[in-house]
């Protein structure tokens, strides 16, 4: 058989696979830096149809957490301070703690967690990330845990009526990373330094199948150049391939920027029946050495970093917020002087009706 033929039928697979995703498999994209000198930077879009007004919180530790509002759930008391970035000051969407563990929510359609009648104690969806952030230093830590699946997700719908369907990915400061789905009510978890890349749509094990083909093409030949998941995990999984390993700080970090940017949705997309085929509403690139997180909102020119080095994160420490929804200037730079003390914000466990257009602005 010659290449002509062998390239023809295996991308009649991988096109078939494609064919097989759902239809709505956009949205979201994060992706890891593994680098020398202890380089580890993970970034991240958030893409939607309808705005998720997002604000920055500074969490000391001892917060005192409860993952639902009856007596099926688990509470804690978080050992880590961390930074993390919320959606309609009602959950957490994602963030980094203070040992560089990073975690980032994007959207799984399809996603089914748990049966009705499961027993085991709720976690809710709002404080998911922040379970994993306020207890664990490294990924490793937070897998052997999570393997344990000793709760099921509680999932109300989104304001807007769209049902929170999610998938994880945790990185640590080593670079090890992993990726924690919910396949048919069975949970997955795949652990590695590999797992660089996620999107959404579909299941991890078959966008790893599909993107088999593009690593066989190259990347230097031919890369997917739509919106899609499949297309955007394609790419971005290239890219950061191709950032020398040996990089300074200061161009793996312009990389970062690079890939997140090209996987970015451009203003004016959306599709109302798919709501993650919309424009990019922000970017964040999580400088795990260093512990500095960087914030960018798409409709404005600056980007905003807040080191967590420079916060007090010792138990009675305030909580402290960055209002960038309510900004009445251009934020820009080290955000440190813009932090203002506040209470922690209530987690969604129900959604009503009456709260969906409250948090709509209806």
């Amino acid at each position: 058989m010659n290449v002509f033929n062998k390239t023809a039928i295996a991308a009649a697979a991988v096109f078939a696979l494609a064919a097989a995703a759902p239809a709505e498999s956009e949205g979201c994209t994060r992706v890891t830096f593994v680098g020398d000198s202890s380089i580890v930077i993970t970034g991240r879009t958030l893409d939607w149809k309808t705005y998720i007004p997002s604000n920055l919180y500074v969490f000391p530790r001892g917060q005192h957490r409860r993952s639902y509002d009856s007596g099926q759930s688990i509470s804690w008391t978080s050992v880590y301070g961390s930074v993390c970035t919320t959606g309609y000051d009602i959950g957490i969407t994602e963030g980094m703690n203070e040992k560089g563990l990073v975690v980032n929510l994007l959207y799984l359609p399809g996603t089914f967690y748990a049966e009705a009648d499961d027993p085991r104690p709720y976690m809710s969806t709002s404080l998911w990330a922040a379970y994993v952030l306020d207890n664990f230093a490294t990924t490793a830590e937070a897998v052997e845990q999570l393997r344990k699946d000793e709760f099921q997700i509680n999932a109300p719908s989104m304001p807007g009526g769209e049902a929170a369907t999610l998938h994880m990915a945790i990185s640590d400061e080593t670079g090890n990373s992993a990726i924690v789905e919910y396949v048919q009510g069975k949970l997955e978890i795949h652990e590695g330094h590999q797992y660089q890349v996620l999107t959404n749509a579909p299941p991890y094990d078959e966008q790893r199948a599909i993107y088999s083909y593009w690593e066989a093409v190259g990347g230097l030949h031919m890369l997917p150049g739509t919106n899609r998941s499949q297309d955007r995990f394609a790419r971005a999984s290239f890219y950061v391939s191709v950032i020398p390993k040996d990089s300074s700080h200061k161009k793996a970090m312009a990389g970062m920027f690079g890939i997140i940017d090209n996987c970015a949705v451009p203003t004016g997309i959306s599709l109302p029946e798919q709501p993650e085929i919309s424009t990019t509403q922000w970017r964040t690139v999580s400088d795990q050495r260093e512990r500095t997180y960087y914030f960018r909102l798409t409709d404005s020119p600056g980007t905003i970093w807040t080191d967590l080095r420079e916060f007090d994160l010792y138990p009675g420490a305030p909580i402290m917020k960055l209002d960038v929804v309510h900004a009445k200037k251009m934020l820009i730079g080290n955000m440190i002087k813009e932090y203002k003390p506040v209470k922690s914000f209530d987690p969604l466990y129900r959604m009503t009706p009456e709260m969906a257009a409250r948090l709509m602005g209806e």
